[in-house]
C-alpha cells in the first residue's frame, strides 16, 4: 500500500488521507517500522513521532519539495531489512518559499521534484531552476532530484548541476529511497571534506609564498661572510610572529645585521615587525646607522603601533668591510653571542645599551665598538631562545648564560651554520619540556673558517 507523504498538519484517522482511500491514515498519524504501518496512539499522537519512517542506517531528516496540493506524489512503504529501527523523519513543502522556512539545520537531505514549475534565466526557460534555487538555498545539505523515468536526460543534468543523485518516480521504493538518502548525505560529507582539504592545501601554498615574501633574503653579494637563520613563530599555525631580522651589505662593503622583537604575539605585532624590518633596510641602504637610524625607527613605531603600550627591542651590528671590527647598538635587546676558534662562546658587552623602541620619546642609543678578530661566528637571537625553562616546567629559565653553555656544547660536538641553529632551537624546546610559546628568531654570521 503506498503511504502518502506527510503534510505539516494533523489528519484525523477518520478523515480521508490525501492521495489515498477513505480511512487511510497519513504519515502524520502513522509510523512505518520494519515494513509495517501502525496507527497513531489513542490521543492522536503518532507512534514514534510525527512523519517518521523507520529505515536502516543513521537517523536522518528528509525534506521533500513537491507542489501537488492533492498529495499525488506518494512514498512507498520503507522496508528495514537490517532491523536496526533507525528512523527517517520526512517533512514536505509545496513550494520553494515554504521549503526555505522548513530548511533548518536538522535537515540532512532535500528531495526536489523536477516537475516543479520552472523558472527563467534571462529569456530562456530553465527546467532546473527549482533545483538550482535549492542548491543556492542549501549549500551544506545533500540534495536528491526526483524525475519521471522518461526524463533521464533531465535527471542526469540535475546531477551535473550539483545534485548528489537522482531518483525516478516510477521506480521508487523504500529500500531505494533509504539507500539514496544515506548515499547522498555521505557523498555530500565527502565533497565537503574534499573542499576543506583543497582549501587547506591552497592556503598552505599561499602561506609559503607569503613567507618567502615577508621573511627577508639577505643582501650579501660581494661579502665573504656566511649567513644562516632560523625562524619559529610562537602562535599555533602562524605564518609570522612579532620577531624580525634582516642583513644587507651597503656599497662601501659594510655588512649590517639586525634582529628585533615586537612585544606581543598576535597578527598585529607580526605586521608591525615586518614594517620595522622594511623600514630598517630602507634606512640602512640610505646610509643611516646607529643612533640616527634607531631614532627614525622609533618614529615609525610610534606612528604605526595601535597603542602606546606597544614597544620593540632591537639589536643592530655594523661589520666593517675588513670583517675584523663592528659597531653594536642595543635597544632593550639581548646581546649577541660571539664564538672564536679555541675559545668558549661569550656574550658581547651590553652595559651601554639603550631602552626599547617606543618607551622613551627622546631616547638615545650609543654605538659600541667591538673587536671581532680574524675568524669568528656571531649569533643574534630574540628572547624566545632564552626565556624557556632550563629543565622542564617549574625550573628556572634558561637565560643568556644557559643558552651560551648550550651553544658551547653544540660547538664542541662539531655543529656549525644551519645545523648549529637547528639544534639550538630544538634543544631549547626539549629543555623547556614542550613547545615554546614565544616567537624565536636566530641568525648567524660567520667569517670563512670560523667556529
Amino acid at each position: 500500500m503506498p503511504v502518502p507523504v506527510p503534510r505539516q498538519r494533523k489528519v484525523p484517522l477518520a478523515e480521508t488521507a490525501p492521495g489515498g482511500a477513505a480511512g487511510t491514515p497519513s504519515l502524520d498519524d502513522v509510523t512505518v517500522r520494519d515494513g509495517t504501518v501502525g496507527e497513531g496512539t489513542a490521543d492522536g499522537s503518532p507512534v514514534g513521532g510525527a512523519g517518521e519512517l523507520t529505515v536502516s542506517g543513521g537517523a536522518l531528516t528528509l525534506l521533500v519539495i513537491e507542489d501537488d496540493p492533492a498529495g499525488a506524489f506518494t512514498v512507498p512503504e520503507l522496508l528495514d531489512e537490517s532491523g536496526s529501527g533507525t528512523r527517517v523523519r520526512i517533512r514536505t513543502a509545496r513550494n520553494l518559499t515554504e521549503a526555505e522556512r522548513l530548511l533548518t539545520d536538522d535537515i540532512h537531505c532535500v528531495l526536489v521534484d523536477l516537475a516543479l514549475p520552472s523558472g527563467r534565466v534571462g529569456e530562456e526557460p530553465d527546467d532546473l531552476a527549482p533545483l538550482r534555487h535549492v542548491l543556492r538555498l542549501a549549500p551544506r545539505h545533500a540534495v536528491l532530484a526526483l524525475a519521471a523515468s522518461g526524463d533521464a536526460e533531465l535527471a542526469a543534468r540535475a546531477v551535473r548541476a550539483g545534485a548528489q543523485d537522482h531518483l525516478f518516480r516510477e521506480e521508487l521504493d523504500g529500500r531505494l529511497l533509504s539507500r539514496a538518502i544515506r548515499y547522498a548525505v555521505e557523498r555530500k560529507r565527502a565533497d565537503a571534506t574534499q573542499v576543506k582539504l583543497t582549501e587547506s592545501r591552497l592556503r598552505a601554498q599561499e602561506n609559503a609564498r607569503l613567507e618567502r615574501g615577508l621573511l627577508p633574503t639577505p643582501l650579501l653579494h660581494g661579502s665573504e661572510l656566511h649567513f644562516a637563520s632560523r625562524y619559529r613563530p610562537g602562535r599555533s599555525r602562524a605564518l609570522l610572529g612579532g620577531d624580525f631580522y634582516d642583513t644587507v651589505r651597503t656599497p662601501d662593503g659594510t655588512v649590517h645585521a639586525m634582529i628585533g622583537d615586537v612585544c606581543g604575539h598576535g597578527p598585529d605585532e607580526a605586521a608591525l615587525g615586518v614594517e620595522l624590518r622594511i623600514a630598517w633596510r630602507a634606512l640602512t641602504l640610505a646610509g643611516l646607522c646607529g643612533d640616527e637610524l634607531l631614532s627614525t625607527l622609533q618614529e615609525v613605531l610610534e606612528h604605526e603601533r595601535e597603542s602606546e603600550e606597544i614597544f620593540a627591542t632591537l639589536c643592530t651590528v655594523d661589520i666593517a668591510p675588513d670583517g675584523r671590527q663592528a659597531g653594536l647598538c642595543l635597544a632593550g635587546h639581548p646581546s649577541p653571542l660571539i664564538a672564536r676558534p679555541g675559545r668558549r662562546a661569550r656574550l658581547l658587552p651590553y652595559e651601554d645599551g639603550g631602552p626599547a623602541l617606543g618607551l622613551l620619546p627622546r631616547a638615545r642609543w650609543p654605538r659600541r665598538a667591538v673587536e671581532l678578530g680574524d675568524v669568528w661566528s656571531l649569533m643574534m637571537y630574540t628572547d624566545g631562545l632564552i626565556e624557556g625553562r632550563s629543565a622542564g616546567p617549574g625550573t628556572p629559565r634558561l637565560g643568556q648564560d644557559g643558552m651560551a653553555a648550550m651553544v658551547n656544547r653544540l660547538l664542541v660536538a662539531g655543529l656549525r651554520g644551519e645545523a648549529l641553529l637547528e639544534s639550538a632551537v630544538t634543544q631549547v624546546g626539549e629543555l623547556n619540556g614542550g613547545e615554546l610559546t614565544d616567537d624565536v628568531a636566530v641568525l648567524l654570521l660567520s667569517r670563512p673558517g670560523s667556529a
